[in-house]
């Protein structure tokens, strides 16, 4: 099959509204043949086609790792690089994926979750401050989108690694997505540097889409945080 038919046929799947359908029929397909399909779907415009696309590549790159491990790592350089001004693109889609692929793959989140991270982080002078801080505000709804999935799926590694001092600073961002995705990845992770800020939010009454669980919904910061501070008082409480 042509790399446009096959193309074609991705998004047709990906269009569908049900996920476990969605996996049956890409499963069925070549691994490597179906990344770059889905590279190109997790940019798209589409709403509901480029998250369904997201989450497909934590299928597809976990079952490519599984049969060929040093293939599955060119496909997290190639994400990584998205990121970097150097490769003159802008990365769409690519944090959200990278998380996708670290919930399903065990040996691919060990390996990469610390470069995922370093895109919240600025640059320093000593030899282990190497942040890649990403400073597009889109870019940043896709960063905070993948720190909540971490730390829905890989809470102790990302504690481990320091994601908890991350968050704080976006909570005072001036997109509201920033704010509210920020929110939502401190009350999963459990931890908070910044509670007062966080409380601020409870009454900030601006609105983003969220995709949870393979659906798609408007929510509030307000709601977002609320759910935040009551996630880490219920955790407090029960020390």
């Amino acid at each position: 099959m042509s790399t446009r038919k096959i193309k074609q046929q991705v998004l047709d799947v990906l269009d569908q509204e049900n996920l476990a359908q969605i996996q049956r029929d890409l499963s069925v397909l070549d691994a490597k043949e179906l990344i770059n399909a889905l590279i190109a779907a997790i940019c798209r415009s589409e709403e509901r086609l480029r998250w369904h696309a997201v989450t497909a590549m934590g299928w597809t790159v976990a079952r490519l790792a599984d049969e060929e491990m040093e293939e599955a790592r060119i496909i997290m350089r190639r994400l990584l690089w998205s990121l970097n001004e150097e490769s003159g693109g802008i990365g769409w889609g690519a944090p959200e994926a990278m998380a996708e692929i670290f919930c399903r793959h065990d040996g691919l989140a060990e390996e990469y979750v610390h470069m995922l991270l370093s895109y919240m982080r600025p640059d320093g002078d000593l030899p282990h401050q190497d942040g890649n801080f990403l400073e597009h505000e889109t870019l940043q709804r896709g960063l905070l989108w993948a720190a909540g999935r971490l730390a829905q799926c890989r809470r102790s590694l990302a504690l481990s690694k320091g994601m908890a001092d991350d968050l704080p600073q976006y909570l005072a961002s001036p997109d509201a997505a920033v704010r509210g995705l920020a929110a939502r990845a401190t009350g999963l992770l459990g931890c908070c540097a910044d509670l007062a800020r966080l409380r601020d939010l409870t009454t900030d009454n601006a609105t983003l889409r969220l995709y949870e669980d393979g659906q798609l919904s408007t929510a509030t910061v307000a709601e977002l945080a609320a759910q935040a501070v009551e996630r880490l008082d219920a955790s407090r409480a029960g020390r």
